[in-house]
C-alpha cells in the first residue's frame, strides 16, 4: 500500500467556486472578522494559511464582480480630495 504525503497541503475548507453568493459572502465576512487576532496572535502556519485561504476568497469575489462599486472616496483620487479639504 502507497502511503499518502500530506506535508505542504493544507485544509482551508471549501472551494470557493463551489460557494454560492451567499455563502461566500459569509465566508468573506468571517475571514475580514479574525484577521487582526490571526495577525497578532497566530502562529506563522496560521496566518500563512489565513492568508491563503483570504487570496482565494476574495480572488473569487472579484471574479464573480469585476465591476463592483467602488466609492469615490476609496481611490487615490477620493483620498487627495479628502487631504486637501482638511
Amino acid at each position: 500500500m502507497k502511503e499518502h504525503d500530506e506535508r505542504d497541503t493544507t485544509m482551508t475548507g471549501v472551494d470557493p467556486r463551489q460557494l454560492d453568493d451567499q455563502q461566500l459572502m459569509k465566508e468573506l465576512e468571517t475571514i475580514h472578522r479574525t484577521r487582526h487576532d490571526t495577525f497578532l496572535y497566530g502562529s506563522d502556519d496560521a496566518l500563512r494559511v489565513h492568508d491563503e485561504r483570504t487570496a482565494e476568497l476574495e480572488g473569487e469575489y472579484l471574479r464573480r464582480n469585476p465591476h463592483r462599486l467602488v466609492a469615490a472616496g476609496r481611490t487615490r483620487a477620493g483620498a487627495r480630495e479628502r487631504d486637501a479639504e482638511e
